[in-house]
């Protein structure tokens, strides 16, 4: 390995720690390598520190589900690359913010902290209004937050859960877009993320992944709507990510099997670089699309 370079935090052919934790997954008490926020791969195995280039420079971001995994690695990315963010995260999960604050003040970056349930209309409405106050603006809506928990079948997948997962992952999409759409400019941009299991219909997450398709179809039609405008809207369809969600919600088996054609599961920093990407000028030319880094998952767009 290079000067200044670190080991990976998983081997090819190895698979993450298998653990368990209660739902909503919180990074300060996961088992094993801790996520990686703000380092990518290098050609050697192992991690290098992400060079930023003020991409996002001047930009107000509003991140939902902040707190850890993809969306804390996206938070530090963008306050790398000059972007002042709020993160909107559940109350259980307050630890977490407090750290993901801390991560971004230590690379200089400004970050305010919200804590809400995101299942309520007017919730959605105040979380805009207080992320426009306290920012002067939105440029950039990231809605990140997902909820999921395995069930084999659809006999185990109760009715409650079904809307619970409805209710957190794609009804906050369209209140959030709604209430943050009105104050956008030509050049502001939505980022959804949505996942690589629509794409591939996994039968254990029924619930997640139908959610999952919505959004990606969501985030077309939005598109379609908003790009005469100027607002580009696209989505990021993560494959096997180490983060929070994992320990969480899915059994030992699911855990033992986590992992990607690349020989490994990815990390939070390599999908953030795709939300760093999609909220810069770097894709002026892309709305209505979907980033697939899922670690060689083939996939129709």
């Amino acid at each position: 390995m290079g000067s200044g370079e670190q080991k990976s935090q998983f081997e090819k052919g190895h698979t993450v720690p298998v653990s368990d934790q209660d739902a909503p997954g919180k990074q300060h008490e996961m088992e094993g390598p801790d996520p990686v926020n703000d380092q990518l791969p290098t050609a050697s195995g192992g991690y290098q520190p992400y060079r930023a280039a003020g991409k996002l420079a001047g930009k107000k971001a509003l991140i939902t589900g902040g707190d850890s995994g993809i969306g804390r690695a996206i938070a530090i990315l963008y306050a790398m690359e000059g972007a002042e963010s709020t993160i909107v995260y559940t109350s259980e999960e307050e630890k977490d913010a407090q750290e993901t604050l801390r991560l971004v003040q230590e690379k200089g970056g400004k970050l305010h902290l919200q804590s809400a349930d995101l299942r309520s209309q007017q919730t959605c409405k105040k979380v805009v209004a207080k992320a426009v106050e306290a920012m002067g603006r939105v440029n950039i809506l990231v809605l990140n937050h997902g909820f999921q928990m395995m069930k084999e079948t659809i006999d185990e997948l109760s009715e409650e859960q079904w809307i619970n997962t409805f209710d957190i992952n794609i009804h906050p999409f369209f209140f959030l877009s709604k209430y943050t759409l009105p104050q956008m400019q030509s050049g502001d941009t939505i980022i959804t993320c949505a996942s690589v299991n629509p794409y591939i219909g996994r039968p254990d997450l029924l619930d997640y992944t139908s959610t999952k398709g919505a959004i990606v179809a969501f985030t077309r039609a939005l598109s379609n709507q908003q790009i005469e405008k100027g607002i580009r809207v696209n989505a990021v369809c993560p494959g096997p990510i180490w983060t929070p969600l994992i320990p969480a919600t899915m059994n030992e088996k699911a855990q033992k099997e986590f992992t990607s054609p690349m020989g490994r599961p990815g990390q939070p920093s390599e999908v953030a670089t795709c939300f760093v990407f999609l909220a810069s000028a770097d894709s002026s030319f892309m709305s209505g699309q979907s980033l697939h880094p899922n670690g060689g998952v083939i996939v129709g767009s």
